[in-house]
């Protein structure tokens, strides 16, 4: 019977391995020691494999996902030191026991195999997100077996009951395993954070090292979306999935450093699991808050995405387009109007399509026509599936009439929506989009978006949306 030793949440900054950061690495000296401690402990528990689960390599919205290779490469080049290269024997045995333990809970999973790869174009290699920790730890022995996850854009509780799949798998196996979340924390921390700066992101890592030292799983998922999506983290889903591992036993937490010296913040912690414990079994308690989550927002919804929502449960149930809206329109609204349907899933976009200017007879047939294309046509993604309706948030964007203006003076990325034009190409962006912060931003985006070089001369109009969740 195999055995779960020790779970960890550890950063993935280059920076903090010598041979990248040298003398920087002075402004991580707590994670580093952090990391040496939790590299201690493996070394005295002698795993004979180690499960890292990161957000950096094949992330699917639909699906976890394990790359298939039977030997694992990766190295730091990308960061200035090759030297710093990985190589582990991939546990076949634990992947297979995994797999069907995923199966049995229907948790999405899939073997990320040399196909599949090549399909949707991911690297095969060990990324950073997995070097970088695994560096600290690469001394161990007798050298361990590697079994490398990567996240899925699931719900928490999909994510969550991973872990517990996982935890099932490992006490099938004859082995003894430690399970590493490679987790960055919010990267908005400070002024000139990489992903520029949000007050809410020093929030969500405090409220989050807070929870982890206290082992408040329920208070870890009932964390804002909001929060999290405007914190700019890429550690919460892994951290979801190593804490579903612990359900249904005591555990001995320690949060054991934290620090954001360059803006995004590193957190390393460990955690002992100890004797069963029913009041630990968490998932029940997890679903029906979910539920309750789900019934507070379908509530909350505005009549115009109540219109949206009620478009997609007639059209998946029927396979077409209603003929007439579900929801009448406050006469306030325009009678006609661009419009654009965003559909997100766990925060993370999961489609988007709309028109600049009306083309149906009215606002509520624009509305309509535009979620279900959001849902089915989105090029960027895989075609909704009625099952994830329930768990969508959607939000409807009513445009007012486009205006030209002269140059980027006139633009305000947070006020305005831009329209860039050259002959037949025509790129637009929203408003108030996360991470586009300046007008050259916005234009440059939407300049991509439209295929139009950077040099070549554009037309620029503006218009303001009313924005209705």
């Amino acid at each position: 019977m195999g055995e779960l030793l020790l779970t960890a949440v550890v950063p993935h900054p280059p920076i903090m391995v010598e041979e990248v950061g040298k003398g920087e690495t002075v402004k991580v000296k707590a994670t580093r020691e952090a990391m040496k401690q939790v590299a201690g402990e493996l070394a005295g528990l002698k795993p004979d494999t180690v499960v890292i689960i990161t957000p950096h390599g094949g992330v699917f919205a639909d699906a976890v996902t394990m790359p298939a290779q039977k030997v694992f490469q990766g190295n730091l080049g990308r960061f200035g030191a090759p030297q710093v290269a990985l190589e582990y024997a991939r546990d076949e045995d634990l992947a297979e026991l995994l797999y069907q333990a995923c199966l049995d809970k229907d948790v999405p999973i899939a073997n990320l195999d040399q196909s599949i790869a090549r399909r949707f174009n991911v690297d095969p290699k060990l990324d950073h997100g997995i070097v970088a920790p695994m560096s600290f730890f690469y001394q161990l022995e007798p050298k361990p077996r590697l079994l490398p996850v990567n996240m899925g854009l699931l719900p928490r509780e999909q994510l969550y009951l991973f872990g517990m799949a996982l935890r099932e798998a490992i006490e099938k196996s004859n082995g003894k395993v430690a399970v590493i979340a490679s987790s960055d924390l919010s990267h908005r921390v400070t002024p000139g954070a990489p992903a520029g700066y949000s007050p809410r992101g020093g929030e969500f890592d405090l409220k989050l090292k807070e929870l982890l030292e206290s082992f408040d799983v329920p208070g870890i998922l009932a964390l804002p979306e909001e929060l999290q999506e405007e914190a700019g983290e890429c550690g919460y889903r892994p951290i979801v999935m190593m804490l579903g591992t612990l359900d249904g036993y005591e555990v001995d937490s320690q949060v054991l450093s934290y620090e954001a010296p360059f803006g995004v913040g590193y957190l390393v912690a460990r955690f002992k699991p100890g004797k069963p414990s029913s009041e630990r079994q968490l998932l029940p308690k997890l679903k029906e808050q979910r539920q309750t989550k789900i019934q507070a927002r379908l509530k909350a919804e505005s009549g115009v995405v109540k219109l949206a929502r009620k478009t997609l449960e007639a059209y998946f149930a029927t396979g077409r387009l209603p003929e007439q809206p579900a929801v009448t329109l406050s006469p306030e609204l325009p009678e006609r109007a661009g419009a654009f349907v965003t559909l997100k899933q766990e925060g993370q976009l999961r489609g988007c399509i709309g028109t600049t200017g009306p083309t149906k007879w009215s606002l509520a047939e624009e509305i309509m026509a535009n979620a279900v294309k959001a849902a089915t046509e989105d090029p960027r993604f895989e075609p909704l599936a009625p099952e994830e309706l329930a768990e969508l948030t959607i939000s409807v964007d009513v445009l007012g009439v486009p205006e030209p203006v002269s140059g980027m003076e006139e633009l305000d990325p947070q006020k305005y929506g831009v329209i860039v034009r050259s002959g037949y190409r025509t790129g637009l962006l929203l408003p108030a989009l996360e991470g586009v912060n300046t007008a050259e931003e916005q234009v440059a985006i939407a300049r991509r978006k439209a295929g139009i070089s950077p040099h070549e001369p554009v037309r620029l109009e503006r218009f303001t949306v009313t924005r209705f969740t």
